[in-house]
């Protein structure tokens, strides 16, 4: 199996988190709870500069969203990265983020959506893992102890916890062992042929998305099929596939059935409605770290393969 990558260390009481929106705009009011829940664990939070504010459809311009991002990377008080929302905004910037002292201080970065722009890059250039989780507008009273929510303290602390997924009919069973990679589908097909594309050779891949048509799933499986990245695979994870729209002539397949479609020529495990995305229900999944993923017609389970010592210090 491919070795595992660099692990950022876990957080400790009394260490930063940063929150900061690179892409979408967010109130600054959504962020309350996520910043009470945040120190009730423990932990100090500063808030950057892009909370609260905006530039259209974004947090901010991109020279603004450019300058915040980096100021939370370059920072060797903030230990973890908390995303405000995702959107869109993070491919404006991405090529202009310096990752130098990110690559000799990880640190943990949690968001999910457009995020993935910045797991993948992570990912591909840098082997760091990050954390595909919930971001600030999850954080809500009657959800701040929730599994979902919790996973990420658990994640950001290395403590195990369990994924609630559960059988599904067109699951294709198996056992796999690999380091799981991944994020939103359509990013994921609008960074092929760039810098920020995951090598998903031997990798675990999870897919998730929202609000699409079928034939645009359809149209951005294939882009993944024919770059190679369903090609070489160890196991397909998809977790939420929620508000899937059909044109007024219909498709003709559902997601499943879209899915099964493009990885008929393979003989990797595919699990299906794995508990991750635009969901109530969004556990933390660490990417780039080796997991054990085991499908049957009775269990699925993706379990960590194992925790790293990560209380050190990567030089370049």
């Amino acid at each position: 199996m491919t070795n595992q990558g660099i692990i950022p260390p876990y957080l400790q009481p009394g260490d930063t988190i940063g929150i900061t929106c690179p892409s979408g705009y967010l109130p600054a009011a959504r962020t309350v709870q996520a910043r009470k829940t945040l120190e009730d664990w423990g932990f100090n939070v500063v808030v950057g500069s892009t909370v609260g504010s905006g530039h259209y459809y974004f947090s901010d311009n991109d020279d603004r969203r450019l300058y915040d991002l980096q100021t939370m990377l370059d920072n060797p008080e903030v230990k973890a990265i908390l995303m405000g929302r995702g959107g869109y905004g993070l491919s404006r910037i991405i090529d202009q983020v310096d990752f130098t002292a990110f690559c000799r201080h990880p640190k943990w970065i949690c968001g999910f959506s457009d995020i993935t722009v910045l797991h993948s890059h992570i990912q591909a250039r840098y082997g760091i893992a990050t954390l595909h989780g919930p971001m600030c507008g999850a954080f809500k009273e009657d959800t701040v102890d929730s599994p979902g929510i919790l996973s990420v303290l658990q994640s950001w602390t290395g403590q195990p916890f369990s994924y609630p997924a559960t059988p599904n009919e067109h699951n294709r069973n198996g056992r796999a062992e690999g380091i799981v990679v991944g994020g939103n589908l359509a990013i994921l097909a609008h960074l092929s042929g760039s810098v920020s594309q995951i090598d998903t050779r031997d990798k675990i891949l999870f897919i998730e998305d929202i609000g699409e048509y079928l034939y645009n799933i359809d149209r951005m499986l294939l882009n993944l099929k024919r770059s190679g990245m369903l090609t070489g695979l160890k196991g397909l994870v998809c977790g939420g596939f929620t508000d899937m729209k059909d044109t007024e002539r219909p498709f003709g397949q559902n997601i499943y059935e879209i899915v099964r479609e493009k990885v008929a020529g393979y003989d990797y495990p595919v699990c299906f409605d794995f508990p991750a995305g635009h969901q109530d229900i969004n556990y933390s999944l660490a990417l780039g770290t080796a997991h054990v993923l085991e499908v049957s017609d009775n269990r699925v389970s993706l379990s960590a393969k194992s925790r790293l010592d990560a209380s050190v210090t990567f030089a370049d």
